[in-house]
């Protein structure tokens, strides 16, 4: 199977490269398969139309051939897509249409004369995604024959073909602020932020301007905090155990690792390789063996008259589930009790990746020799001047293989055939160390170059920071059901520039924040709204809420309290009373005193059960699972938070100290860094100090990525 899939796959991508145009294996396939293969595939297709392969397509059902190529406003599918048959309800039945651009591509896709590779296999998993992404013959002589900045060419391209045009570029101060937010979690301070605006106003000093603040970001440690914070949510990093007992935990050296990783610009495949099997390596040392602290992340339940297996096989779900959601991008978990519905993950497949986690000397429940604390001794403080050791979790295999049975349903307590482990037959193929792949070997996999997933997953989720979505809108499902990409070229072209690079996070951090499309204005435009209302064409950039922690550190900088330290154990920021009481035990929460009262957000100690209350209301994950993106709500309780909650009073009455010492204006700027408007100064100076910084921290314009 794996060699017949793998053949189809490349078939197609040498077919697609043969013409320009819309391509149908990568634009309009995965959209049918999204949105009508469900009732229209192989199996009982609905009255007789099948969807599934351009040729089903073209022959039709019972109401005639679905496509007349060359004419789109002649052709039936498009007409059920439009809900303008008249006899037949609108299409895909019951369910969310298609939107406008997605007809309109099937459209285009008819009207060019609905090409298709010949011998199209009738199979859902050929798809997109599991095929090795490739820089086109097409993008690669468009780069070379337009020049500038290559992610602009893709953009640019798409935006003509829709007869839109582009936003200007950001003023000065929004992209200074841009900036410093995206890269460092933390605003500019007005030293920064006029002398960025004084460089990026000179005639041709914008690219000069901006590449420089970039790398000099870059190479800040604050860069390791907010992009640590970034890959913590998909590590369900915690400070305590889950469940209802909830009992601290030390793991925050692995938090510190991540966050010096990132700063050293570790190569990806090397990140991934010590998190995952770290303390497999070839005298591995402390720190790669820290780093297999990833996968201890998972909750340890320390209730009485539990069953200890029970708990040790949930954790290996879960590390079995996060790390395909993490560098897969695959729903791996719904195979847990029986074959995917929709992709090409049998139960069988589940299981073989589940013996790789299988043989560890951690379990899931609290109370046994196996879950103490191991010992780590490597100062991890260096960028702070103060050397510090503690203990954390970590990954240990066990001297003998533990023996690994597929469970009927799921179902621990119903053992049935014996497993090996192993990997999806619709990927490529592990290369095994030994006759017993192990830990190391699916990491190395993970990573490999033929790997068709890893990349994109990553990339993709890299510019969903920067644009509050990713080329592909289903960040957590790169398979079947997956969102088509809305720049599949654009993707594949990224995938590759992060392997090339040497698996450079930093390289495509620069890559992406100096190109026009990041640049770009976030101001909404009413023409705009109406081509693109979603603007998944990105003709200008899109405002995005701050993350929980970035609301608490741009406070914590503009009013001048900010705590630069760098790691260490977690602290304790004042919060309510009334916010332990959450959980079946009552916890304290011993506030930190002098300096630690003021560290980032980061730092912040992370009950599972009794999370800080100020960072759930601007949607904080609750570190029970991965996750990949985060939800942006917008509330009365945001705003009563930012006047009331106990540390942000505090925040704001030393605010309300720069206003009588600085003047209101440079409090302004502090805050959101442009210059206040007259009106806006006007309504402020009447006011008295302390109401002026509660203002100022409450302004939706500071909590903003504009």
């Amino acid at each position: 199977m794996k060699f017949f899939v793998a053949s189809s796959v490349l078939l197609w991508a040498l077919s697609a490269a043969a013409f320009a145009g819309v391509d149908y294996g990568r634009e309009v396939k995965p959209l049918l398969a999204s949105a009508c293969v469900q009732c229209h595939g192989a199996n009982n297709p609905k009255s007789g139309l099948r969807l599934d392969t351009a040729a089903s397509i073209l022959k039709g059902g019972e109401s005639g051939a679905a496509v007349v190529r060359g004419r789109a406003d002649e052709s039936l599918l498009v007409a059920l897509l439009k809900g303008a048959h008249g006899e037949i309800p609108a299409m895909p039945y019951k369910r969310n249409p298609l939107g406008d651009s997605q007809v309109e591509l099937i459209k285009r896709w008819i009207n060019e004369g609905a090409r298709a590779p010949e011998n199209e296999v009738p199979s859902r998993w050929m798809h997109w995604s599991f095929g090795a992404p490739m820089r086109s013959n097409g993008s690669e002589m468009s780069m070379q024959q337009g020049g500038g900045h290559p992610i602009d060419r893709f953009i640019d391209v798409a935006l003509a073909e829709q007869g839109i045009e582009a936003s200007p570029l950001a003023e000065s101060a929004t992209l200074v602020r841009r900036l410093h937010l995206d890269l460092t979690g933390l605003p500019p301070t007005l030293a920064e932020a006029q002398k960025f605006e004084r460089a990026f106003e000179n005639e041709g000093g914008r690219d000069l301007a901006v590449g420089q603040l970039v790398d000099r970001l870059l190479a800040s440690p604050h860069y390791g905090e907010r992009w640590g914070r970034w890959w913590l949510d998909q590590a369900r990093y915690a400070d305590s155990n889950g469940y209802s007992i909830d009992a601290r935990r030390s793991i925050w050296p692995y938090r510190d690792w991540v966050v010096k990783a990132l700063n050293d610009d570790m190569q990806f495949d090397q990140f991934t390789i010590e998190q995952i099997a770290g303390d497999l390596l070839p005298d591995a040392p402390t720190s790669a063996i820290v780093a297999s602290g990833f996968h201890r992340n998972t909750q340890i339940n320390g209730e009485g008259g539990i069953d200890p297996e029970q708990f040790r096989i949930e954790s290996v779900y879960d590390r079995v589930a996060t790390t395909g959601t993490v560098w897969l991008g695959l729903t791996i978990a719904c195979a847990q009790c029986h074959d995917h519905k929709f992709d090409p993950i049998s139960q069988k497949e589940y299981f073989e990746l589940f013996a790789f986690f299988n043989s560890t000397e951690t379990d899931g429940h609290g109370g046994t020799k196996s879950a103490v604390h191991e010992l780590v001794g490597e100062p991890f403080q260096k960028e702070a001047g103060k050397k510090k050791t503690g203990t954390t979790l970590i990954m240990k295999e066990l001297p003998e293989p533990r023996e690994t049975r597929l469970f009927i349903k799921g179902d621990f307590t119903r053992p049935d055939e014996l497993v090996t482990p192993g990997t999806p037959q619709v990927l490529p193929a592990l290369v095994s160390r030994s006759a017993k792949p192990d830990r190391l070997d699916l990491a190395r996999w993970l990573v490999d170059r033929n790997n068709p997933l890893t990349a994109r997953v990553i990339v993709n989720r890299v510019w969903q920071v920067y644009f509050g979505r990713g080329l592909v809108e289903t960040e957590n499902d790169f398979g079947v059901q997956s969102s088509a990409p809305t720049h599949p070229e654009l993707l594949d072209w990224l995938a590759v520039e992060f392997m090339e690079s040497g698996w450079s996070l930093k390289h495509m951090h620069r890559l992406i924040v100096t190109s026009d499309v990041y640049l770009r204005s976030s101001k909404a435009r009413p023409e705009l709204h109406l081509k693109d209302p979603g603007n998944l064409l990105l003709a200008r950039q899109n405002r995005l809420r701050l993350d929980a922690e970035l609301v608490r550190d741009v406070s914590l900088a503009s009013t001048g309290l900010l705590n630069p330290k760098l790691g260490g154990p977690p602290v304790y920021p004042p919060q309510s009373a009334e916010a332990m009481k959450g959980g079946q035990i009552t916890r304290a929460w011993p506030t930190s005193k002098g300096a630690d009262r003021y560290r980032r957000g980061l730092y912040t100690f992370f009950y599972r059960s009794t999370p800080p209350p100020s960072m759930m209301v601007f949607d904080s994950p609750d570190s029970l699972t991965a996750c990949t993106r985060r939800a942006r709500s917008n509330t009365p309780l945001q705003a009563l938070t930012l006047l009331n909650d106990p540390a942000y009073f505090e925040f704001a009455e030393a605010m309300g100290e720069v206003v009588r010492t600085e003047g209101v204006g440079s409090a302004f700027r502090r805050a959101v860094t442009r210059q206040p408007l007259p009106q806006e100064l006007s309504r402020l100076e009447g006011l008295d100090a302390l109401t002026i910084g509660r203002v100022l921290l409450n302004l939706d314009e500071t909590i903003t990525r504009e």
